[in-house]
C-alpha cells in the first residue's frame, strides 16, 4: 500500500499526545473513549459488536483487513463504533468469503479510521495511564482546543441507542421459550439459542415485567450491551421485581453486571478493562482455566456481592476481577465473558448446555409442585 495517497488524519488524546497518520474509511472529526482490543482476528465482529458503542478502537494487532468483510459475519445489523485506529489495513483482501474491504465498511456504516501510526506506542499509553478520550480528525485544528473539547466530551446514555425493536424467532426443534433482553445484543447469543432448540423472542431494553410475564417464558437471556451498568436504572429496577418469579437466567456481560447490581452489588470501571480473544478465565466449580472473548470496561467488585445472595463462581486469571456469578437466591447465574464467541474456540459453549439444565430443573419442581 502507498501511504502517500491518503489524506493525512490525526488521533488527539485527552493527555495532549498527537498521533500523525492517514485517513481511512469516513472523512471528518469524531470523539469518543480510545480502548485497545488484542484480537488478531475477528475485526468484522468486533466492528459490528454493539458493546462498542461511539468508542475510538485500536486494533493491537498490526495488520487489519487481510481477508476483508463480508455480510454472513455481523454480530448485528451494522457498526455504532465511533472511530477505528490500525497500524495497517489490506486494500487487496485475499479470501474466498471476501466482500469487500475493510475501508469500504468503514465508509458504508460512516466510522472515521486512522492508520499509519504507531499502535504499540498508543495501547503502551492506554494500559499505564488508563482509557481516556480521544479525536481522530482529518481537519487542521488547534490542539489545545481540541483537547479541551475531548475532556468535556460526555457520552451519551449508549444502551437506548443499540436496542432494537422486539423480534421472535423460532427454532427448527424448539423445545423452550426465551425472553432475550436487548442491551445491545449480539447475534451469535441468539444462533447460540436457536440451535440449541429455544425459541427466541427478542424484547428491548426497556421492557416491563409484565410484557416478559405475559410471555410466560421458560427462561430468561440477559444480554451484552455497551457503557456504564449504573446508567441502566429503568432495566435494574426490572431485573430487582423479576428476581422473585423463579424464572431461569442466564445474563452475559452487561447483563452479567446489571444482574449483579440488581442483587445488591457494586461495580468498578476498569483501568483499560478487557477486550479481546485471549483472556483467561478461571472456572473455580470445574477447576479449569478457559480462553475466552472479552468486550468491556467495567467489573462486578466480588467482595460487594452480598454472600447470601451468591457467589462468585468465575475469576479473571490475570488480574483476578469477578467474571461469574452463581446465584442463590434465584435460579440463575450470569459470566462476564463471552460464550458465545469462540474464544477457545468454543471451550466455554457449556454454559448455554448449563442454562438448560437450568430450565429442565425448574420444570420438574415446578410440576412436582403442581403434581403432575
Amino acid at each position: 500500500m502507498d501511504f502517500g495517497k491518503a489524506k493525512t488524519a490525526y488521533l488527539i488524546l485527552a493527555d495532549g499526545t498527537v498521533f500523525k497518520g492517514k485517513s481511512f474509511g469516513k472523512e471528518g472529526t469524531v470523539i469518543g473513549e480510545t480502548v485497545f482490543t488484542t484480537g488478531m482476528t475477528g475485526y468484522q465482529e468486533t466492528l459490528s459488536d454493539p458493546s462498542y458503542c461511539g468508542q475510538i478502537i485500536t486494533q493491537t494487532f498490526p495488520l487489519i483487513g487481510n481477508y476483508g468483510t463480508n455480510s454472513k459475519d455481523f454480530e448485528s445489523k451494522g457498526s455504532v463504533v465511533g472511530g477505528y485506529v490500525v497500524r495497517e489495513w489490506c486494500d487487496a483482501p485475499s479470501n474466498f468469503r471476501c466482500e469487500e474491504t475493510i475501508d469500504s465498511f468503514l465508509k458504508k456504516y460512516g466510522i472515521v479510521g486512522i492508520y499509519d501510526i504507531d499502535t504499540r506506542r498508543l495501547t503502551r499509553i492506554i494500559r499505564e495511564t488508563g482509557v481516556m478520550n480521544g479525536m481522530i480528525t482529518t481537519e487542521e485544528v488547534n490542539v489545545d482546543e481540541a483537547v479541551k473539547k475531548i475532556k468535556d466530551f460526555k457520552p451519551d446514555r449508549p444502551v437506548p441507542k443499540v436496542s432494537g425493536q422486539k423480534e421472535v424467532f423460532k427454532s427448527d426443534n424448539g423445545k423452550y421459550d426465551i425472553v432475550l433482553l436487548d442491551y445491545g445484543y449480539k447475534f451469535n447469543i441468539r444462533r447460540n439459542l436457536l440451535k440449541r432448540g429455544f425459541n427466541v423472542t427478542v424484547m428491548p431494553w426497556n421492557t416491563t415485567v409484565e410484557e416478559i410475564l405475559a410471555l410466560n417464558p421458560d427462561g430468561i437471556m440477559l444480554s451484552n450491551g455497551p457503557g456504564d451498568p449504573t446508567d441502566c436504572q429503568e432495566s435494574i429496577e426490572t431485573l430487582k421485581q423479576l428476581l422473585d418469579k423463579n424464572i431461569p437466567t442466564f445474563g452475559i456481560c452487561l447483563g452479567h453486571q446489571l444482574l449483579a447490581i440488581a442483587n445488591g452489588a457494586k461495580t468498578v470501571k476498569l483501568k483499560y478493562g478487557h477486550r479481546g480473544g485471549n483472556q483467561p478465565v478461571i472456572d473455580i466449580d470445574h477447576g479449569r482455566t478457559y480462553i475466552t472473548c472479552q468486550n468491556h470496561g467495567y467489573a462486578v467488585v466480588s467482595d460487594s456481592l452480598p454472600s447470601e445472595v451468591g457467589k462468585v463462581s468465575h475469576v479473571n486469571a490475570n488480574d483476578g476481577t469477578c467474571e461469574g456469578i452463581k446465584y442463590t437466591n434465584a435460579p440463575a447465574f450470569t459470566v462476564q465473558f463471552h460464550p458465545e464467541a469462540c474464544g477457545g474456540p468454543r471451550d466455554t459453549a457449556y454454559l448455554f448446555d448449563e442454562f438448560i439444565d437450568l430450565i429442565e430443573k425448574q420444570r420438574k419442581e415446578k410440576n412436582n409442585k403442581e403434581g403432575k
